[in-house]
């Protein structure tokens, strides 16, 4: 690792997540459910250069190993993410970030009158996902295409 890229020390143990879109990483904090009022340390660099996307954020979660939920969740927001799971300082499991065909219970529509919002009428939250590049995502049940900002407002 280039001086350029060593910004922000080591961790013992945690996650490394890579390659989030420029800009984007407060909105990955928000979607992971990371605030300031946390006792897990969290490291974060914004708009580092990057030579596959020209810039890029990293985020670094001391303590903590993100869930193969979590990733479903983070492929939201940066679906070319990677995820390095560190143990005793080593990389010691590399996760990649993928856009399934279809997320089930990842987030909610927004959509305030589809049939998932009615309490007495349970379904599971489908979105079948459109498009990665950009990322756009259709409600299963009502077939409406998803407002992306509300969707990171709306993840359950």
């Amino acid at each position: 690792m280039s001086d350029e890229m060593r910004r922000v020390t080591a961790i013992c143990n945690g996650s490394v997540i890579d390659h989030i879109p420029a800009g984007t990483a407060l909105k990955v904090l928000r979607m992971l459910r990371i605030s300031g009022k946390r006792s897990n340390p969290v490291s974060l660099v914004m708009n580092v250069p990057s030579s596959k996307y020209g810039a890029k954020d990293i985020i670094k979660v001391e303590d903590r190993e993100l869930t193969q939920d979590e990733l479903d969740r983070l492929s939201i927001i940066a679906p070319h993410a990677s995820v390095a799971i560190i143990r005793n300082y080593s990389v010691a499991e590399k996760r990649s970030v993928e856009a399934q065909e279809e997320m089930i219970n990842v987030t909610r529509c927004t959509f305030s009158n589809c049939i998932t919002h009615a309490d007495r009428e349970p379904q599971p939250h489908r979105m079948v996902v459109i498009s990665v590049e950009p990322l756009q995502l259709r409600c299963h049940y009502c077939g409406r295409t998803q407002d992306m900002d509300s969707t990171i407002d709306n993840l359950l």
